[in-house]
């Protein structure tokens, strides 16, 4: 069982993402050279961002918060060696669910939708670790 390639999967869709906000910031960089001083946080630039590229900044920031318990759970899973075919499977489910976030967000950005594919993610990461906090009590 190697729940390693859930993580790479995970660190390659944020990878992606980080391309999109590249691709939609550096050409407003350029624009605004030297008068971007105002524009500490992206919700402070001027002109303001079009909506389509603040989703971008926020689903790039969502995808550093609650990933990293993810990336924590599985480099654990995989030291101590406990990955069975239910950890990795729900790894794998996992990142299809922050995958398809991203997508929603990217897109129609329907704030329902993203918090019941965010509340299921949730629950696959908790249901991840409680397993190896079973695992481990029952050591």
């Amino acid at each position: 069982m190697d729940v390693l390639n859930p993580m790479l999967a995970m660190i390659a869709w944020s990878g992606c993402v980080v391309a999109m906000l590249m691709a939609t910031r550096i050409p407003v960089v350029l624009r605004y050279w030297g008068k971007l001083q105002q524009a500490m946080h992206s919700d402070e630039m001027r002109p303001k961002l079009p909506a389509r590229m603040r989703y971008v900044t926020d689903n790039y920031n969502h995808l550093l918060e609650q990933p990293t318990l993810f990336y924590a759970t599985v480099v654990y899973i995989h030291l101590v060696g406990t990955a069975t075919a239910l950890t990795v499977s729900l790894a794998w489910a996992y990142v299809a669910s922050r995958v398809v976030h991203s997508i929603v967000q990217l897109s129609v950005n329907n704030v329902s939708w993203r918090a019941a594919i965010f509340a299921l993610s949730s629950l696959m990461l908790l249901a991840m670790i409680l397993i190896e906090v079973i695992t481990w009590l029952g050591r």
